[in-house]
């Protein structure tokens, strides 16, 4: 059993979601999260007109998984980012489940 993590903008939930039910991943959970980015910049003169760290509306959507499912998605997202090369790629993580209580 693997825990199938994916962080994503808010605009792609529903590509992340038809990634899950491609990878045969039908029981999941999502919830929304504020993602900052802190870009730290050393010259305050160049943030001069900005109001502060970027905030992005993002989501975390997780499912407890069968190794194979939680492969074949991460195939899945690495496959979209390559397609739609955007700025702010779905991120994805497999973590490895120890124990179970059930």
């Amino acid at each position: 059993m693997k825990l199938f993590i994916v962080t994503c903008l808010k605009e792609y939930n529903d590509d992340v979601c038809k990634i899950f039910k491609a990878a045969k991943i039908s029981v999941f959970s999502t919830a929304e999260v504020i993602g900052i980015k802190d870009n730290g910049a050393l010259n305050l003169l160049e943030d001069w007109f900005a109001s502060g760290d970027e905030k992005f509306d993002s989501l975390f959507t997780f499912s407890f998984t069968a190794d194979e499912n939680a492969e074949h998605a991460m195939e899945l997202i690495k496959k979209y980012n390559e397609e739609t090369g955007t700025n702010f790629p779905v991120r994805a993580f497999i973590v490895p489940v120890e124990k179970a209580s059930y």
